[in-house]
């Protein structure tokens, strides 16, 4: 067993190096300028489509739900401990690098969602199908490519959207209720079979409720802590900027950062949070109701600002003005720490424990149906059943087991995933920046409703 886990962290440690973080950076960068900067000059009209009714065109779901799905699948651990690992790792400035690869990452989420429902079809079922699986195979003839994506999604579902959240979850609860991991297992296997044995729908109706109430119990108890510690916030954002250009000296249980760590843990935490060219995101996007590829793209582009530019930047903003980073902790204890400090009496670590179980129960939900999906394309629909009954059983699995080899396993797939669909961005960049031009020719002259 040792021998395997090595393997699997000597290859997740090449496979997610330096070149797939500057083929998916630099692909962000590319479709940026074939996109003319969609990400800053529509971002409020993207905003707004949100949250308007689709009343033409095919689909399972709402623009908001398939949202939702998304933001279900990326928000979650990642934003309070992968934050706080990059700022222990690399340094407050690393946040600011964050930023910079969500800003590039909104034009690829842009362009894969785009593409989803631009080649997605409808199974034997009569439900929607699409994602990278889909265009690779239409639009590009690769099949295989496609079957590489899909045996990757669905196998890397287990790992890094099911067995390690439950595991977090469990930890979680164990911590602060004191009950055993086998109840607290059960528990979660029983609402996670209630919640995806509905179908997308039914995922979308719970994911539409959770998510929400979860970002504004994380973004309340943020934003309470900012305001109780005001006289640091501008010398926060300081540091965040200045160290983002020079590195972090060393200072209390902080071991000092050069500006190369601060650039590669921002990059790297940034892209794990909000999956930007991973192509997870896009198989919830083809399900959304729409009668045009682009609006569901302007949709799906506001997950990675929601996620990475307004979720993260509070919890680095709290460990920065909080002044904890310096303690030598990381990830969901630094957190914890930040909200120790942050909030009178136990409402800290409260608010951060309920976030880590609430998020980690959403990804569950939403990696369900990019697993499923993935899976959907490899065997077809008959067996979706067993795929579904198998996930929560793994559920059960993730909440009592060690997972350092689950850890290592889907890191692997993950990077698996993402090759592929970079791939099919780079090789369909043109057809989608043409297609966008048009759709906003159309907004121009009236021939396309804005809301409809």
């Amino acid at each position: 067993m040792a021998a395997t886990n090595q393997f699997f962290a000597d290859l997740s440690g090449f496979l997610w190096g330096p070149w797939l973080l500057i083929l998916l950076v630099g692909t962000g960068i590319w479709l940026t300028i074939c996109l003319r900067g969609i990400q800053f000059r529509m971002l409020g009209y993207a905003l707004r489509l949100t949250f308007s009714r689709e009343r033409q065109g095919q689909g399972d779901i709402s623009h908001f739900g398939a949202l939702m799905i998304a933001l279900a699948a990326t928000i979650g651990v990642g934003n309070i401990a992968g934050v706080a690992t990059a700022v222990a790792l690399g340094g407050p400035g690393a946040v600011v690098w964050m930023w910079i690869t969500a800003l590039f990452g909104m034009a690829t989420k842009y362009a894969e969602a785009f593409l989803a429902v631009r080649f997605r079809s409808v199974n034997a079922r009569g439900e929607i199908s699409g994602g990278p699986m889909h265009y690779l195979e239409s639009a590009l003839g690769w099949k295989w490519l496609g079957m590489l994506f899909a045996f990757a999604g669905a196998v890397a579902a287990f790992g890094i959207g099911n067995m390690v959240q439950a595991n977090t979850t469990a930890e979680a609860i164990v911590s602060v209720a004191g009950v055993s991991k086998t109840l607290v297992g059960v528990v979660l296997m029983l609402l996670t079979g209630l919640v995806i044995f509905g179908g997308v729908k039914w995922i979308a109706e719970v994911v539409s409720f959770f998510v929400p109430v979860m970002v504004v119990l994380y973004f309340g108890g943020s934003v309470l802590i900012l305001i109780g510690n005001w006289e640091q916030v501008p010398s926060g954002l300081a540091l965040l900027f200045e160290d983002a250009l020079s590195g972090t000296a060393a200072s209390g249980g902080f071991a000092g950062a050069t500006l190369a760590q601060a650039i590669r843990f921002g990059v790297a935490r940034g892209l794990f949070s909000n999956e930007s060219g991973l192509g997870s995101a896009p198989i919830a996007a083809a399900a959304a109701k729409t009668n045009q590829p682009a609006k569901q793209a302007l949709v799906s582009m506001t997950g990675t600002f929601l996620d990475t530019i307004v979720v993260c930047s509070l919890t680095g903003l709290v460990l920065a003005t909080t002044q904890v980073w310096t303690s030598g902790e990381t990830g969901v204890a630094l957190t914890l720490n930040a909200f120790s400090v942050g909030l009178p009496g136990d409402w800290g670590p409260w608010i951060v424990t309920l976030g880590v179980v609430t998020f980690a129960f959403s990804t569950i939900l939403g990696w369900s149906y990019y697993g499923e999906k993935c899976f959907e394309y490899l065997v077809g629909v008959r067996w979706i059943w067993y795929y579904r009954g198998t996930w929560c059983v793994v559920v059960f699995i993730g909440a009592v087991v060690k997972l350092d080899l689950v850890w290592n396993f889907a890191d692997a797939m993950n990077a698996l995933m993402a090759v592929p669909n970079l791939i099919a961005l780079i090789a369909l960049s043109r057809l989608v920046g043409r297609e966008t031009k048009q759709f906003e020719d159309g907004l121009s002259d009236g021939s396309i409703h804005r809301y409809d």
